[in-house]
């Protein structure tokens, strides 16, 4: 899917997104890694805000996406929880900031969308300080063959309906990033993962 359409799809469910209809493991899992965020964070496709309840206080947020409907409702979701966030609004993918940036960087359920998610994450680790911490919350291919089989059928369908991939091995793309991985957890046939990783070691 062109991104000019992932955009304006991802505008027309920002209001959805508001909403915070989260399940119940999605909240525990949201809170479970993002109270690990620390210092300057860098949060990838903040969408409406979601993870804003979950943050330690003292932490300060660099929230992107590429969806400017989605970061009004994230500025509002902000200031309910009375974040120290600024907001900019562009495609992550094609985004530029300094080497060793950030002292955490988050990510929840966007690397289903990138054009390139090899890429995004070899480009996170180098924003990210050495001793920084990358929390992931991510979902792909599930290891069960019956709803694997199921997500490679269809996944064409959910890009146009949802805008994201759902045939990604997303651990398998985190290792192969170099990404140093610390610990994971697996849940929902292996479909969605919680990584709490640190910046591969560099040659």
């Amino acid at each position: 899917m062109k991104k000019e359409k992932l955009v304006r799809l991802f505008d027309r469910q920002a209001k959805r997104y508001a909403k915070g209809k989260d399940s119940a493991s999605l909240k525990r899992w949201r809170q479970e890694l993002i109270r690990q965020a620390e210092g300057e964070v860098l949060e990838l496709a903040v969408g409406a805000g979601a993870n804003f309840p979950y943050y330690p206080s003292g932490v300060k947020v660099t929230a992107t996406d590429f969806s400017e409907e989605m970061l009004r409702k994230a500025r509002v979701a902000a200031a309910a929880h009375h974040m120290d966030a600024v907001f900019i609004c562009g495609d992550i993918e094609k985004m530029s900031f300094d080497e060793e940036s950030f002292d955490t960087i988050v990510s929840t359920l966007s690397f289903c969308c990138y054009e390139n998610p090899l890429g995004m994450f070899q480009k996170i680790q180098r924003w990210c300080k050495p001793d920084g911490n990358i929390l992931l919350l991510e979902h792909g291919i599930s290891s069960h063959v019956a709803i694997s089989t199921f997500q490679r059928t269809f996944n064409p369908l959910f890009c146009r309906v949802v805008g994201c991939h759902h045939n990604r091995d997303m651990l398998e793309l985190v290792k192969a990033s170099g990404i140093e991985i610390d610990k994971v957890e697996s849940h929902w046939f292996n479909m969605v993962h919680l990584i709490w990783a640190k910046p591969g070691t560099r040659v």
